[in-house]
């Protein structure tokens, strides 16, 4: 098994409502140095190990788990984990 951590972003120009409503509130808050914030996904996942596994998690992002026109993803593969 091998862990795989996706994370799951807004394209730059893609209004980011949640992202602008954490910046202003930050902001209210006195936290005035934000400037700016994007929210996102993070998922992990279990992967069995296997011939082609990151070109298989790239499909996978591509069908299902983001939108391509809109979201951009990149993910990392974990060392093999031993049960």
């Amino acid at each position: 098994m091998r862990n795989v951590t996706v994370y799951i972003t807004l394209k730059q120009g893609v209004l980011d409502p949640q992202g602008k409503a954490i910046q202003e509130s930050l902001n209210s808050l006195g936290y005035d140095e934000v400037k700016d914030a994007r929210v996102g996904k993070y998922l992990e996942l279990q992967v069995e190990d296997g011939p082609n596994l990151e070109e298989r998690v790239k499909v996978m992002c591509d069908k299902l788990l983001a939108n391509p026109v809109i979201e951009d993803y990149r993910f990392d593969v974990e060392e093999a984990v031993r049960s």
